[in-house]
């Protein structure tokens, strides 16, 4: 297939013949498939805009390297591997983590970068050795309470800083957009987050114009009148304009808080290439190793020029099951889209606006989803919590985690948090699996017989992390 950029056109390239499917390397008419982009983008809108609002870095960038990202992976997995990569969500935390400690976009995009180096170089040794080392490093077990301890770690942002500046419509924004998860069927249902932020940002303009001001807390200490919703910066953003730029920087500190991060961009790149192989009917396990190199690799660019990490998206796995298209055709069309995006600083100063009231509302339901993923992961691995080998070194690990609890090694150096929290897990399972008994021990499913850390039903519903760990 070289490079995947050739397609053949399906049928009479307007709709799928009962039963079909178009193909990776087919096609439908360009309108349709330039419209099937189109949605994509839409898809991935929720999540991908989110993520670097609540990190602090540049939408337009953020939304322009997901193009850019899209592209290196399509490229890179030759045509085989239909996906979407978006601004992942499993960074929002270590941001918030690092800029605690007094860091700067720079270190965190650094920190993020070397992140993208390790999970590059993991893509390779999956490439070179099979995807059994995955499994026999990183079990269902310590994957699992690796990703809910980063979800979870997320709740105090929310709590501290998003729901309190506007609470009421905080709450509302929540309501609507539990129920638009719920209650939606279809494509609507994969967009409820993009819904939930239509919503609260309408509700928001909606009470400045009924009540007016608000008196709380905005981006500080100290409570003050504000507008919920405050557009003084799209009327001067211009049309056309390149994003801006900046380079990482790299310190140890926020390193080994964003490095954990690695294991549940494996868990979630293994899961989406094993779905997308289930449902175009072609094992992609040769795929595997190239897919989450390509991850990497986009990430990697995408942090050297000061924008978020990239991660395939469920949603987008969702738009292909729903209308049974699985052209790379339309991925193209939708990185395309992306990058047009990105280069229209009054679009990024729209979402940039997005009021906190309505981040607390959203961020309350997407970090709880991140974080039962993990539970998710264990669910369907059977992993056994009454074991005690399995419920050890995970209750230690995600209370350490999620509980911010620290260990100062010396007056300049300290491990806290995620890092900790990952760091007893990985360590403490395999440690106690060398000493444990032998009836404690059983053999764990490995991914090269077929099981993956989330199985197709699983990463259908799974990066939240677009909602995801996206």
């Amino acid at each position: 297939m070289g490079l995947g950029l050739r397609w053949t056109l399906h049928g009479d390239g307007r709709t799928p013949a009962p039963g079909a499917v178009v193909r990776p390397d087919e096609r439908l008419s360009w309108p349709r498939t330039a419209g099937l982009g189109a949605q994509h983008v839409v898809a991935m809108f929720g999540a991908s805009f989110v993520a670097p609002v609540l990190m602090g870095l540049d939408p337009n960038l953020a939304i322009m390297m997901s193009g850019v990202a899209t592209m290196i992976f399509l490229v890179a997995t030759r045509g085989r591997v239909p996906s979407y990569l978006g601004c992942s969500l499993s960074f929002v935390g270590v941001a918030a983590v690092i800029r605690a400690q007094g860091g700067g976009s720079a270190a965190v995009t650094g920190a993020i970068l070397v992140v993208g180096a390790a999970l590059f170089l993991s893509g390779l040794a999956v490439q070179r050795f099979g995807a059994r080392i995955i499994h026999a490093a990183m079990p269902p077990v310590v994957t699992g309470a690796v990703v809910m301890l980063i979800g979870f770690n997320l709740a105090p942002v929310t709590a501290r800083t998003y729901w309190p500046t506007d609470q009421w419509t905080a709450l509302l924004t929540m309501l609507f957009t539990g129920l638009a998860v719920v209650c939606l069927r279809g494509f609507w249902s994969r967009i409820a987050i993009f819904l939930g932020l239509i919503f609260g940002y309408a509700l928001s303009w909606t009470l400045d114009r009924i009540f007016g001001k608000i008196h709380s807390v905005n981006g500080g200490t100290q409570a003050v009148d504000h507008w919920r919703l405050d557009l003084s910066e799209v009327g001067s953003a211009d049309w056309i304009g390149l994003p801006s730029l900046h380079a990482p920087s790299f310190e140890w500190s926020a390193i080994l808080v964003a490095l954990p991060v690695v294991i549940a961009l494996i868990a979630e790149n293994a899961g989406h290439v094993k779905a997308v192989g289930e449902m175009i009917n072609d094992p992609l396990d040769d795929k595997l190793g190239t897919a989450i190199a390509a991850d990497g690799a986009a990430t990697m660019l995408s942090t050297a020029v000061g924008g978020p990490a990239n991660t395939t998206y469920s949603e987008n796995i969702g738009v292909m099951a729903a209308t049974r298209v699985y052209s790379t055709a339309a991925y193209w069309a939708a990185a395309c889209f992306a990058l047009l995006f990105g280069l229209c600083p009054k679009f990024g100063a729209v979402v940039a606006a997005i009021p906190g009231g309505v981040l607390g509302g959203i961020t309350v339901i997407l970090y709880g989803m991140i974080g039962l993923l993990g539970a998710q992961i264990w669910v369907h691995n059977d992993v056994d919590l009454r074991n005690p080998l399995n419920l050890v070194p995970v209750a230690a690990g995600v209370i350490i985690g999620v509980g911010g609890v620290s260990l100062k090694i010396s007056d300049n150096f300290e491990l806290s948090g995620i890092a900790l929290g990952t760091i007893v897990v990985i360590t403490g399972y395999h440690v106690l699996r060398a000493l444990a008994p032998a009836h404690l021990k059983r053999q764990e499913p490995l991914l090269d017989s077929g099981t993956s850390a989330y199985d197709d039903k699983g990463a259908g519903t799974g990066t939240a992390t677009g909602t995801g760990t996206d």
